[in-house]
């Protein structure tokens, strides 16, 4: 079971990265213009909030990934500090911007943390 939170804690890393990715450096290109569902206008006037957002997904994801190496007594309650931070950010984002952020962010780093209590 151990094994098995690692790897969904490990997916919400790999996901986190890549909003990372799309949002400070993929923003205000066609690709990230079409997963934001953005105009080249829009994307060109919001670039830096889109990076600031993205180094905070990096943020979450350096976390979570210390969480992963760090070994110890500070292995769990880090793990859970971060998901939590995954979650709440995700319910935020899915309340004010996208439903859809639900599903992506919160529901991965919920089920993570369920495994993670559970292991």
């Amino acid at each position: 079971m151990e094994l098995v939170a690692k790897v969904f804690v490990g997916l919400v890393v790999v996901t986190h990265l890549y909003f990372l990715v799309l949002e400070m450096f993929l923003w205000k290109t066609p690709f990230g213009r079409k997963t934001f569902n953005t105009t080249p206008e829009f994307a060109e006037e919001s670039a830096s909030l889109a990076a600031n957002q993205g180094l905070y997904n990096g943020f979450l994801a350096a976390g979570l990934v210390f969480a992963l190496i760090a070994g110890g007594a500070v292995t769990f309650p880090v793990t859970l500090f971060f998901l939590s931070c995954v979650i709440v950010a995700g319910l935020y984002g899915a309340a004010t911007v996208s439903p859809r952020i639900l599903v992506i962010q919160a529901l991965p780093a919920g089920i993570a943390m369920a495994l993670t209590l559970a292991a």
